[in-house]
């Protein structure tokens, strides 16, 4: 499996950015998709996940502000970032994983988003 992030950047804070993740090597159709951010000196968490069915759930810090969506036609998740803040600067990650299984252990590059105040 291959995962390819994209799409980040630099924004000010209030601003947004659209991540995206394109999934090589399975049919992202059911599995379970997820974003993760890991800040400096924190541990990586799990920020927004999408189940097969399309249920969402977000940490409560991005809640209202970010909006993971999938497009299994392309193999591909989203992560829409809105109303971004300093705090939500970090490296994210997308992961997948069947039903009832852990994320997988090899991680994509990621990419950047970092947030000005």
């Amino acid at each position: 499996v291959q995962l390819v992030e994209s799409g980040g950047g630099l924004a000010q804070a209030g601003g947004s950015l659209r991540l995206s993740c394109a999934v090589s090597g399975i049919d992202v159709s059911t599995y379970h998709l997820a974003w993760f951010r890991q800040a400096p000196g924190k541990l990586r968490e799990s920020v927004a996940t999408i189940t097969p069915g399309g249920s969402t759930n977000y940490i409560y810090s991005v809640k209202g502000r970010f909006t993971i969506s999938r497009d299994n036609a392309k193999n591909t998740v989203y992560l829409q970032m809105n109303s971004l803040k300093p705090e939500d600067t970090a490296p994210y990650y997308c992961n997948v994983r069947p039903d009832a299984t852990p994320w997988l252990p090899d991680w994509g590059q990621g990419t950047q988003v970092t947030v000005s105040s």
